[in-house]
């Protein structure tokens, strides 16, 4: 059996990709990446904006949720959202899921970014 590939994990619609990071825009492609890849660092933003019709697209709270259902790893998971409301649901989620045992207990899980925000059009 072959080793997955390890990579750093970036979800964002909206901020630059930091270096050493691969960056996902929308929660289907971090599923892709955690599902095929051995995710090091996984960052997360809360909001990822609307589809064309104005709708809103599942959020980093969504892909909390896939995550602790699916008992899907990174090794260290930051949040790096600006939404308070966002940060708390995601954070909680993550501590609570691991308490259960639905999150593996070496998962380091903070509530604060590792990485200096950089919006695309900066």
């Amino acid at each position: 059996m072959s080793k997955k590939k390890s990579i750093n994990l970036y979800l964002d619609d909206k901020r630059a990709c930091p270096d050493g990071f691969v960056i996902a825009r929308t929660i289907e492609e971090a599923i892709h990446y955690l599902e095929n890849y051995s995710v090091h660092i996984l960052s997360l933003d809360h909001d990822l904006g609307e589809d064309a019709e104005g709708n809103l697209l599942k959020t980093g709270y969504d892909l909390v949720k896939y995550i602790c259902l699916n008992r899907l790893r990174a090794d260290k998971i930051f949040i790096h959202t600006s939404n308070p409301v966002g940060r708390e649901y995601m954070y909680g989620t993550l501590v609570n899921a691991q308490k259960k045992g639905f999150l593996d207990s070496d998962i380091q899980i903070r509530h604060y970014s590792i990485t200096i925000d950089k919006y695309i059009d900066e």
